[in-house]
């Protein structure tokens, strides 16, 4: 009690503190903390209420969250006990760690291998590259039909489109339908197979009797060279946590005539374009490792967008091993 102010008392409830006179006190006088002090990772508070902050003078200055009467009873510190006799006090044993024990790497997880079979990525074709194609194969059935004429071509002459073995009759030759396979032909693992309807064989008779699966126009003669000229087309590629993404610039891709095949650590590309004369083509031993069965292939009208789906979400440094 306060001899400047007898009658005047301290209120001890934590978050009051105030001097009040026992005429004035009642049951909501006094707004403090019923709870206790909170100290965690720097922010402070009370457990009566959600507030925290981390500077300590605006934890003292949170208003309190409960009400009842003033307590003039100022709170007993317990004794802390302490010996005066120094034969009493026991010294503490030095507990030493037992010894750290080296941390082992865990074993790398292997690597798959190259010589896994190779899946046949799908391919996704534009709609502008599907019109354009349309286009040019109009073109070339009619600059076809006016330059071959019946005096040009002999008699017995096999049609050169593969698959397909129609000898030249004659001028009515020119205007039947020929089925025959614009894709390339593939040999991998033993199996023989057409690129453009992927049916393998084992067999090298029952593949080149495979009928052709695509119908057009025959050829029975040859104005440039039957084989495709190999190009070496600009690619660059870039990748997302999830994806690697490898973009070949070439215009018009021909989809029946590409095929683009892999398994978790390669890839074989090769890209039928330019009416089919050019070609390129590529084997890649991929820096990290994909889930060929979810990637796919997107052919647009100026370029080949190969996505190819990470097995897991990280970093690549490069897209080709050396």
């Amino acid at each position: 009690m306060s001899a400047e102010n007898p009658e005047k008392l301290q209120c001890y409830n934590k978050g009051c503190g105030s001097v009040y006179s026992p005429e004035e006190d009642g049951p909501d006088c006094c707004i403090h903390h019923p709870g206790a002090p909170v100290f965690h990772d720097a922010l402070k508070g009370w457990t009566c209420c959600k507030k925290r902050t981390t500077d300590f003078t605006e934890f003292l200055n949170i208003p309190g969250c409960g009400r009842s009467k003033h307590n003039p009873v100022k709170p007993v510190e317990e004794p802390k006990p302490q010996s005066t006799n120094t034969d009493d006090i026991v010294p503490e044993k030095a507990v030493v760690p037992p010894p750290r024990q080296p941390i082992q790497n865990a074993d790398p997880e292997e690597r798959p291998s190259l010589d896994e079979p190779m899946i046949k990525l799908p391919l996704c074709v534009d709609p502008s590259l599907k019109a354009a194609l349309e286009r040019m194969s109009l073109n070339a059935q009619t600059q076809q039909g006016t330059t071959e004429g019946d005096e040009d071509i002999k008699k017995g002459t096999i049609c050169k489109n593969k698959g397909c073995r129609m000898p030249y009759e004659g001028e009515m030759s020119l205007t039947e339908r020929c089925k025959h396979h614009p894709g390339a032909a593939i040999f991998h693992e033993g199996m023989k197979y057409w690129s453009c309807c992927n049916r393998k064989t084992s067999d090298f008779n029952n593949f080149l009797n495979q009928e052709g699966c695509t119908t057009g126009s025959h050829v029975f003669k040859s104005t440039e060279s039957e084989e495709k000229q190999l190009v070496a087309c600009r690619h660059d590629w870039h990748q997302t946590g999830k994806m690697a993404v490898l973009s070949v610039y070439c215009k018009k891709s021909e989809p029946s005539a590409t095929v683009v095949q892999a398994n978790q650590v390669s890839l074989d590309i090769q890209i039928s374009f330019n009416q089919q004369k050019s070609e390129f083509r590529k084997t890649i031993k991929l820096e990290g490792v994909i889930d060929p069965g979810s990637s796919v292939v997107n052919m647009l009208g100026s370029k080949v967008e190969i996505k190819l789906i990470k097995a897991e979400s990280m970093s690549w440094k490069k897209f080709e091993l050396e």
